[in-house]
């Protein structure tokens, strides 16, 4: 357990020390902030396992440093600390991706009791991600965590571009007609011009192919597009 990382988010002092000292206790390597500025800063200085946030901080509340960390993480479990009777508050970072809240004043025994409980959801999700994995070539994604790579390299997609690669992946070397791709990607209900797939497959091109010695995605003059290997394409 000692390769558990928690940050604790609290401005209050004195809470802050008491939950290292508890969670240094059980195990947990634990740092500190006092600030939501500092606290951003040092969450992202480093990877951690989970994170304990008090809603009420100085310079950015709680709330905000919440919505700037899911912006691009959704995956590290954080628990909120928050006032009792803030029901704004919780219902609010529960919406925004907070995993769970437990109410000021806390019984150590039940913050603990959560903690492992966030923890243990991380690793359930991890082991049932394993079996989500969509690959070709180098290329693969991931449908659970939304994570696709091209080799080692890491591809940030909009959610209209992830359901598109997603749909070349569960049809690789078929040839696929622009309409099937507006059908299945779009709603058969899209009202709009079918050139709006060639925007897309243009811009996912742009980042799936992008500083690789060949392409993936390839053009079927008059027809549509197909996702398959350089080979296959110099036959």
């Amino acid at each position: 357990m000692s390769d558990t990382s928690i940050l604790v988010i609290e401005d209050e002092e004195k809470i802050a020390r008491v939950l290292e000292l508890e969670l240094g206790y059980e195990g947990y390597t634990v740092s500190k902030a006092h600030s939501g500025y500092d606290a951003l800063e040092l969450y992202r200085s480093q990877t951690w396992d989970l994170i304990l946030l008090d809603i009420m901080l100085p310079e950015m509340s709680g709330i905000e440093l919440l919505r700037r960390i899911r912006k691009n993480d959704t995956h590290t479990p954080i628990l909120l600390l928050t006032a009792k009777g803030s029901t704004e508050d919780k219902v609010t970072g529960l919406d925004l991706g907070a995993n769970d809240y437990i109410t000021k004043p806390f019984e150590i025994e039940e913050l603990l009791a959560r903690i492992r409980a966030a923890l243990r959801q991380v690793q359930t999700n991890q082991v049932e991600a394993e079996d989500e994995w969509l690959s070709f070539e180098n290329l693969k994604l991931n449908q659970t965590t939304r994570e696709v790579y091209r080799g080692e390299r890491f591809i940030e997609l909009t959610p209209r571009e992830f359901d598109l690669l997603v749909y070349f992946l569960n049809h690789k070397r078929q040839v696929l007609t622009r309409d099937q791709i507006l059908d299945q990607v779009w709603g058969f209900d899209y009202v709009g011009d079918t050139n709006v797939v060639d925007v897309y497959v243009r811009y996912l091109r742009k980042k799936i192919d992008a500083e690789q010695d060949h392409d993936l995605i390839h053009t079927v003059r008059g027809v549509g597009y197909v996702l398959k290997d350089a080979y296959e394409t110099k036959k």
